[in-house]
């Protein structure tokens, strides 16, 4: 794995090459537009990302055109007025022209009213490409019906914004089949014989001799303890489990960075899910389940209640803390101030919902229960029955939403609202964004101490700031975590008995299906409650947490059951969550985290970018690892 760690770390320059490859970073500019004639135009300079140019030419003699356009992604949006296209001059024969910007990201609706009485003449839908060129030609098929033909013309193709994605799988799948390939290599007698030979040629006979066959951890500089520690250390402490937390936070560092600048790498703006939407759900649920085998570690060594209590108390503390100070503000904006500081956020709520948590297992963790000697009545539900107080105080949390999210009132808002507001609902409801949730937040913590800029404001238009980490969401943060607090009971209930494990497992995604299923209709927008992650919406957590257990299940039989996969690379950030998380975030702006690009309107370099900067930290994650420096609150 030494080796390995050295060929990532030339990752980055050959992505880079092969992402700013000529047609790349920019769309090719020579040679006539596609579709010339009376509708083609000269290919203009390259605009910006996730953009594209539409020239309206309008051959009606009297009448001039309002152009609107409502994006695919919002729901009962208003449509959002584009630019006025004059008539022709019959006379001259030379056609009225508007050119507007249109966005590339989402299919769109576009739509053409007569200037004076404001009526429909046609609607077109469709999915622009980035940096292409169109013209929306606007005539009379015939004078004596006076039917209007709007006709959308390509003048110059689109670039396909996607191939950077491609180029950055075939580099990294390549690196990770030489990794494969050389360590299939080196179980080669000959092969591994000959590596040593080359690295310590001093020491040839006694490596041959003695150490050849079983490398010495603490004597060959070229040892990889990853080995040594699977097959005694991973006994005591799953692997799958690091695995899991490391996959999280790896893909959370790259969609904080910015994921190449793609839609689905950034948060969905209201309904829905992305992949971005993924990543901090499942590490709520991972830290459940961490929770579940480290109070039952620490309580079978001898520690007493209290003492637990003092840490789970001092940890959860310096989570809220590290957040507030550390991770929220932007030190290179000036000195921290209390007058705009945002107060909730990412660590902040994970160390509340530790403290909940975490708390509410000890409280009610009962002697004998995960070793089976207690009796209940259904030998089924033995990692569930015991503890029915928790269950109980979950439910009433539930219960607790609920009421707040449907019955609170909200001044000028509809009770229930699940809304993002702005122009969303037909713009009825402008400044309700996030219903309850949103009004709590502003209520209590007041609007300058939360987020500013929702990932509702882009495609909504919303005004209102609202935090994505606010108040009401952390109840369903404790249920998720609460839910990998089940995980760990399984764990340890059926210890060593992989098919219960596993079919446990799946049985805990099927349910959570299922009440997805209910609760959304299967359907983004017209569910009782719908996939929300800015609400933290129930059927969120449902949703995301069968996703979980399935990960869970798959990482549990390959790294833990069958041994197919040691869990590297996501292994080694798993085992440094706090430092990873916390370093991404300071050191964002840095170099060699970031640099000034060349152009700032490629998907290519900024996903260069990205995915360079994530690297980095794999690999600042491994060397800590070999190092053994690992960073515990």
């Amino acid at each position: 794995m030494a080796a390995a760690a050295g060929l990532v770390a030339a990752v980055a320059a050959a992505l880079g090459a092969l992402l700013m490859a000529p047609g790349l970073t920019q769309p090719h500019s020579g040679g006539p537009p596609e579709g010339s004639g009376p509708g083609a135009v000269e290919r203009r300079p390259p605009g910006r990302m996730d953009q594209a140019v539409l020239l309206v030419r309008n051959e009606l003699p009297a009448q001039g055109l309002l152009l609107a356009a409502r994006s695919g992604s919002c729901h009962q949006c208003l449509y959002q007025f584009l630019a006025f296209v004059p008539p022709s001059n019959g006379s001259l024969r030379k056609p009225g022209t508007a050119e507007v910007v249109v966005d590339t990201q989402h299919p769109l609706t576009l739509q053409l009213n007569d200037s004076v009485s404001d009526t429909e003449l046609c609607k077109i839908q469709y999915h622009f490409g980035e940096f292409g060129n169109y013209s929306l030609v606007v005539k009379t098929l015939s004078t004596s019906t006076k039917t209007v033909s709007c006709d959308l013309v390509i003048n110059e193709g689109p670039v396909n914004s996607y191939l950077p994605i491609l180029f950055a799988f075939l580099v990294y799948t390549g690196t990770l089949t030489i990794v494969i390939v050389g360590r299939l290599l080196m179980k080669i007698h000959a092969v591994r014989n000959w590596v040593y030979k080359k690295l310590n040629p001093r020491e040839t006979d006694r490596l041959i001799n003695s150490e050849l066959g079983s490398p010495n951890t603490a004597d060959s500089v070229s040892s990889d303890l990853t080995p040594h520690l699977w097959s005694t250390a991973s006994r005591q402490r799953l692997r799958s489990l690091d695995t899991f937390r490391g996959l999280s936070l790896i893909i959370m560092v790259f969609v904080n960075y910015g994921g190449g600048k793609y839609w689905f790498f950034k948060h969905e703006s209201w309904n829905g899910l992305t992949v971005a939407d993924l990543v901090f759900p499942w590490f709520v649920f991972i830290m459940g389940t961490s929770i579940s085998l480290s109070l039952s570690s620490m309580l079978r060594w001898g520690s007493s209640k209290q003492k637990v209590l003092g840490k789970i108390l001092w940890r959860s503390f310096l989570l809220i803390l590290l957040g507030i100070i550390v991770v929220n503000p932007n030190y290179c904006l000036g000195p921290l101030s209390w007058d705009n500081l945002r107060i909730p956020g990412v660590l902040q709520r994970l160390g509340f919902t530790y403290l909940v948590v975490a708390a509410l297992e000890l409280l009610f963790t009962r002697a004998g229960a995960e070793s089976g000697t207690l009796e209940t009545l259904c030998p089924a539900l033995q990692d569930i029955l015991p503890y029915w107080p928790q269950w109980i105080f979950i439910l009433m949390l539930e219960a607790i939403w609920l009421c707040l999210t449907f019955l609170l009132p909200v001044p000028g808002c509809p009770r229930g609202y699940l809304g993002p507001g702005g122009i969303g609902d037909f713009g009825n409801y402008p400044n309700c964004t996030g219903g309850a949730a949103g009004y709590i937040d502003r209520l209590l913590l007041g609007e300058k101490h939360i987020y500013q800029h929702p990932s509702s404001s882009v495609i909504y238009q919303t005004t209102m700031p609202y935090d994505p980490e606010g108040i009401l969401g952390t109840i369903n943060t404790i249920f998720m975590a609460f839910l990998g607090l089940q995980a760990g009971k399984i764990i340890l209930f059926y210890k060593d008995q992989h098919k219960q494990i596993m079919s446990r497992f799946a049985i805990w995604s099927i349910v959570m299906g299922i009440v997805s299923a209910i609760l959304t209709k299967c359907s983004k927008e017209d569910g009782f409650i719908p996939i929300n992650k800015n609400l933290w919406s129930l059927s969120y957590v449902t949703t995301t947490s069968c996703f979980a257990f399935i990960l869970l299940l798959l990482m549990y039989y390959l790294v833990d059951v069958k041994r197919l996969w040691s869990g590297a690379p996501f292994f080694y950030p798993g085992m440094n969550s706090i430092l990873v998380y916390i370093g991404h975030e300071v050191f964002e702006n840095y170099f060699p985290f970031k640099w000034k690009m060349q152009d700032s309107q490629s998907h290519a370099e900024h996903l260069t970018q990205n995915l360079t900067a994530t690297t980095l930290w794999v690999i600042i994650s491994y060397v800590l690892y070999r190092r053994r420096i690992f960073w515990k609150i």
